[in-house]
């Protein structure tokens, strides 16, 4: 009787336990279709399910003309998924008593300052990695796109250059800088650099063993994936896909806000650790229960944008951001999420904590209609949803997307005025600065005006005029988003200043050249 009141309570318990829903029967071959017809190079996915690996492979290739193939030890740059192991490493030190999260962030690091000094004393970890700081979307990348001279300490340095958009706590506003001073405080309080510490107090312990942190370390991984990108276009995104010089990168300045290059299985240790509330297979911990719940915890209520009627399930009724992630709902499930892209990269890393179920998406290329397609097909699967058809819908919305951006530099560039410069071409000529990013000096030549951007290595090219005091940068390097260059003259003829956009009303973000007051440098002679 005893054995069958045993196999009894077996059996309840193993209808109790939660199965697994196991990825859908037909990924491989979904994902090897769609990644064809889209022509993406290559494509990297991990999924964890009950802290348990379900999937871990890739598809594609490393680099077009090549044909190694992507596989689970692929290495791909994950961009500001990232964010969310910064915020981890500080959670290793709060764990250890050597920061608390609402520490000031000048108790650690007395020579920082915001642009307001009420802001500079008030300024805590917290408010570093949660976008409300009074920056504006995007503020200050330039000092780390698309590479740098710039050291980070440098770098966080001139962060008291940066003039706030809106007051301190009072809004979001996406931002990587403020990473970037993240990055500089773990190595103010530890003595090891950001790269050191996270490779050998993260990555490795938590069983993330192909990772790296440091670019060169990953040129000298051959099991790598190549940028990639469509560039020959009208607008970037358009044409056919090429391959990029994959040293032509983010500078590492900026590496605490997406440096990192994972991959699949390193995403399937880190979703495990994550599902795990920092929880180690080892029976050890990577940091505690408590930091997990406070990473997780939203601070900033994030503005929703509007989707058009085919998107409607797909926007949220609240999402806020926390540490380094964002929390919001789909199909009445908390959904806890972060994207990632540098330029020729794309990642999505996803948690559905209430399922104990999460994935990442990798591709080495900008595609973001097929990963926004593959991540919804895949939460619709583990949530037990009918198909919706999200993979041709969000490639649809892509698409469109980039025939809007098309229509608009047709508008804008049809028909300029009619016009000469007030100046002779010399007459633009000289250094100008700003007081975040530092010299552009603007040069004449017998072929024209040329234009060079010295705190960033081989951003250089030429001006050409378009209208009245307006130019538009032809830069050297084309993955470099162009923009306009206006000056702007006295009454004298003297000019005062210099302001710049991009030219791409969907120019990603971080080409924050709408953020630069440049102003003529005197002679000192």
């Amino acid at each position: 009787m005893k054995a069958v009141r045993l196999l009894a309570l077996s059996l309840m318990l193993s209808v109790a336990a939660p199965a697994w829903a196991e990825p859908p029967k037909d990924i491989v071959e979904t994902v090897e279709t769609l990644r064809l017809k889209i022509g993406a190079p290559g494509v990297s996915i991990a999924i964890v399910e009950d802290g348990k690996t379900t999937l871990s492979r890739g598809w594609g290739v490393r680099k077009l003309g090549e044909r190694t193939p992507v596989d689970k030890q692929t290495l791909f740059q994950t961009g500001s998924t990232g964010k969310a192991m910064t915020a981890a490493a500080l959670a290793i030190l709060v764990d250890e008593g050597k920061i608390a999260w609402d520490d000031p962030v000048i108790k650690h690091m007395p020579w920082f300052r915001m642009h307001d000094a009420w802001v500079t004393r008030e300024i805590t970890i917290r408010d570093l990695l949660v976008h409300r700081s009074g920056l504006g979307l995007g503020q200050g990348d330039l000092m780390f796109v698309p590479r740098t001279n710039l050291t980070r300490k440098q770098t966080v340095e001139r962060v008291a250059y940066l003039k706030p958009q809106t007051s301190f706590r009072s809004a979001y506003a996406y931002d990587n800088i403020l990473y970037a001073v993240a990055g500089q405080l773990i190595e103010e309080v530890t003595g090891q650099t950001w790269e050191v510490f996270m490779r050998d107090r993260l990555l490795r312990p938590g069983g993330m063993n192909d990772g790296t942190t440091d670019s060169e370390d990953r040129f000298r991984i051959a099991n790598r994936s190549w940028p990639h990108a469509r560039l020959s276009g009208p607008l970037r995104g358009l044409g056919p896909q090429q391959a990029l010089n994959e040293r032509d990168e983010l500078g590492r300045n900026g590496a605490p806000a997406g440096g990192l290059a994972l991959s699949a299985d390193d995403m399937a240790a880190w979703l495990k650790i994550q599902l795990a509330y920092g929880a180690l297979p080892n029976g050890k911990r990577l940091f505690s229960e408590a930091q997990a719940k406070e990473m997780w915890a939203p601070v900033t209520p994030m503005p929703i944008t509007p989707l058009p009627d085919s998107l409607k399930p797909a926007q949220p009724n609240q999402q806020a951001y926390a540490l380094g992630w964002q929390v919001q709902d789909y199909r009445g499930h908390r959904i806890v999420q972060h994207s990632g892209g540098v330029f020729g990269s794309i990642t999505r890393v996803v948690m559905i904590p209430d399922k104990n179920v999460g994935f990442a998406i990798m591709m080495n290329s900008e595609d973001s209609g097929m990963l926004l397609g593959l991540y919804y097909d895949l939460l619709d699967h583990y949530l037990d949803q009918p198909d919706y058809g999200w993979i041709a819908k969000w490639e649809d919305w892509y698409q469109s997307r980039l025939a809007g951006g098309v229509e608009y530099l047709k508008q804008t560039q049809a028909s300029p005025a009619k016009s000469s410069p007030s100046l002779s071409l010399a007459g633009y000529a000289g250094r100008y600065r700003d007081p975040w990013y530092g010299d552009v000096v603007i040069g004449s030549a017998t072929t024209g005006l040329t234009i060079d951007f010295t705190s960033t290595p081989r951003m250089a090219g030429r001006l050409k005029h378009w209208q009245y005091d307006s130019f538009v940068t032809d830069f050297d390097d084309p993955a470099i988003e162009p923009a306009y260059v206006t000056f702007a003259l006295d009454a004298e003829g003297k000019i005062t200043g210099v302001t710049m956009k991009a030219v791409s009303k969907i120019a990603d973000f971080s080409w924050d050249y709408h953020d630069l007051d440049l102003k003529p440098v005197e002679d000192k002679k």
